[in-house]
């Protein structure tokens, strides 16, 4: 398979294979708000320094209010959730670890290679008797489902009771925040993931969170070793975040690209699936012809080995990307006959 069919924004392979320039592209493969704030001002010290323990702190500060973290509650910082998805399986005992199916494909990898047993999870009715871990996706990649906080609430206190534990990956969280987790991380049983880059538009900053009990969250910052977050994320980071007015603007702006969006995917004929606000999910027979038919047309999106009747579909930037999606849509479509 090739490299842009296993994630998102692999521009180059796209380019590779269709032809193209990179500004001639419109990259809709990835969740990533395609609009980010300025970047404030940095010290020239935050790349000639190593990062000060001050830096962290700063960091951890602002990624408290703006996650609206519990007292209770202790963060980890890592060089982006990826980091952390791919330790946290290699400090819990292996056993049997249940995903939410379909999801971001990377916690099972995670799981097995440290040397869980994986088992796929339609819903939250599944869990099995064996079951030590529980991870969930909310809102879920790629199908936008949403689940409720107290209902994940009451399944992170059934599987604490046995020892066990929740994870819940937050990723798209950022962009309405109504049923975070945050807030109730520190207690028994539960983890939660978040994410920068996506709601701020920072992906290549590499910046990501795990909150949850101390004594967890202490273990991954001992694996992640000193300095794993680079000084100018450390600063980037603590600006952005605890600067309300912004983070109040970028919800609006995600919201307002988020209905463009699925505008331009019902323009043309399609319905978009999902509660996601920076990707939309469409099902249509021979999904991965319409990825190829688009490409062609310069649009990268994301189809699925395992769901071939799926694409999912990133935010415009604005009405002129929203028309060019519209009419690329249209002509994919009848090109391929669907």
């Amino acid at each position: 398979m090739t490299t842009h069919l296993v994630h998102g924004g692999a521009l180059g392979a796209a380019i590779a294979r269709f032809g193209g320039a990179l500004e001639t592209w419109l990259d809709l493969s990835t969740g990533i708000n395609p609009v980010p704030p300025p970047m404030p001002a940095l010290s020239p010290a935050v790349f000639a320094r190593l990062p000060e323990r001050a830096a962290e702190e700063a960091l951890i500060a602002s990624a408290c209010c703006f996650f609206g973290a519990g007292e209770s509650a202790a963060i980890a910082i890592a060089p982006g959730s990826q980091a952390l998805i791919s330790l946290l399986p290699h400090l819990l005992p292996p056993a049997e670890a249940a995903i939410l199916a379909p999801a971001y494909a990377e916690h099972a990898r995670a799981f097995r290679a440290a040397g869980h047993r994986v088992r796929a999870m339609p819903g939250l009715g599944d869990l099995g008797a064996n079951t030590q871990t529980v991870v969930m996706v909310n809102p879920n990649n790629p199908d936008g489902r949403r689940f409720a906080r107290a209902e994940l609430l009451a399944l992170a206190d059934q599987l604490a009771e046995g020892g066990g534990l929740l994870v819940v990956d937050e990723a798209f969280m950022d962009a309405d925040p109504c049923e975070t987790l945050s807030g109730d991380a520190g207690r028994p049983g539960l983890v939660v993931l978040r994410s920068f880059g996506k709601f701020f538009g920072l992906a290549g900053l590499r910046l990501g969170f795990a909150l949850g009990e101390p004594r967890l969250m202490a273990a991954i910052a001992e694996r992640l070793g000193p300095w794993a977050v680079s000084g100018p994320a450390l600063a980037v980071g603590a600006a952005l975040m605890g600067d309300a007015a912004l983070v109040a603007t970028l919800r609006r702006d995600i919201a307002l690209r988020a209905d463009l969006t699925r505008g331009a995917i019902g323009g043309a004929g399609l319905e978009a699936f999902g509660d996601a606000a920076l990707f939309a999910l469409v099902e249509v027979p021979g999904a991965h012809a319409l990825f190829e038919a688009l490409a062609r047309r310069h649009i990268l999106t994301r189809p699925f080995a395992d769901q071939p009747n799926w694409l999912r579909i990133g935010q415009v930037r604005d009405e002129a990307e929203a028309e060019r999606l519209r009419t690329a849509l249209g002509d994919a479509l009848a090109e391929i006959g669907a």
